[in-house]
């Protein structure tokens, strides 16, 4: 990929807006990172339509964009995801080393902890996102992740899943124990198999890998409340509709919700405009959806386009 160009400019201020009552945040931001990167990405969580506490936490802000999932019940899952979003808001504004990043890791991993110490159920919670670094003298994204929570990749016609759950469903499915056909009605299939906070970093270690920053790819960053409600097809046509990140949020949100609502939903939309590398298109033409079945892509997309006309 070409190397890019490198220009000074400002950090993109998010405005957040949150519901008290509903346990809904929004927010957005756009602008130029110092290293030259032009980003625009918006956020959502939501307490759902079953639950009554959103222990989800979300934190959006250059060059770290993160959710976690917490656990531990009323009294401590939502303590424990804020506790690991707290460690990491010393990063914001900040260019940043993957030594940063295990670093704040380490420090989430003893919150919760101290955390789980004094809760009667004990506390945990998942960590995905991507942070952007700079790697070689160019900006990356290092995309990290512990639990089930998951970060999608869409470029071009190309959409892709850049985490792997630490779950006992993914090891079923590894192992060819699960069928794929099975994992919705697998009565297991919240159990997850590493969490921030279950013993230390060495012993629930988070999977990084490195990604160089992409002119034109749109990330998402997600709870399981949204890829349960939506699976990786649905997600993949309300990526690839088209619209802004703040519209495709809200888009995306909607669907969950509609589908259930079962869990708390939370999602960032990540969509790089400039600064980044220029990208090298291996497929073209209609969405390709890794390891679903494309025949359903159609009715998805009507049904999507509905939706977003009223976004």
């Amino acid at each position: 990929m070409a190397n890019s160009s490198r220009t000074t400019g400002h950090t993109g201020a998010g405005a957040a807006v949150v519901d008290r009552a509903s346990g809904r945040t929004s927010g957005r931001a756009s602008g130029f990172a110092p290293n030259g990167v032009q980003i625009t990405s918006a956020t959502r969580t939501d307490v759902g339509l079953k639950r009554a506490v959103n222990e989800d936490s979300v934190l959006a802000k250059w060059p770290v964009f993160l959710v976690a999932d917490g656990m531990g019940g009323h009294d401590a899952g939502d303590r424990a995801s804020a506790a690991v979003i707290a460690e990491f808001r010393a990063l914001v504004g900040r260019e940043l080393q993957v030594a940063d990043v295990a670093d704040a890791l380490d420090r989430a991993h003893s919150a919760v902890q101290a955390i789980a110490a004094t809760a009667a159920r004990g506390a945990g919670s998942t960590l995905t996102g991507v942070v952007q670094i700079e790697h070689e003298g160019q900006p990356h994204w290092l995309v990290l992740n512990i639990g089930d929570s998951r970060v999608y990749r869409l470029l071009g016609s190309e959409f892709e899943q850049l985490t792997t759950d630490h779950s006992l469903v993914q090891e079923m499915l590894d192992s060819g124990t699960l069928a794929p056909e099975n994992v919705h009605t697998f009565g297991y299939r919240n159990v997850i198999t590493r969490a921030i906070g279950s013993g230390g970093s060495s012993d629930n270690p988070a999977d990084f890998w490195l990604h160089p920053v992409v002119n034109g790819e749109r990330l998402l960053v997600c709870s399981d409340g949204l890829s349960n409600e939506l699976g990786g097809n649905g997600i993949g046509v309300g990526l690839g509709l088209g619209y802004r990140a703040k519209q495709t949020a809200n888009l995306l949100l909607r669907r969950a919700l509609e589908n259930g609502g079962r869990d708390n939903v939370s999602l960032i939309v990540v969509d790089v405009l400039g600064g980044g590398a220029e990208p090298v298109l291996e497929t073209y033409g209609s969405l390709d959806i890794i390891g679903e079945p494309a025949s359903v892509l159609g009715a998805a997309s009507n049904s999507f386009a509905s939706e977003a006309n009223c976004a």
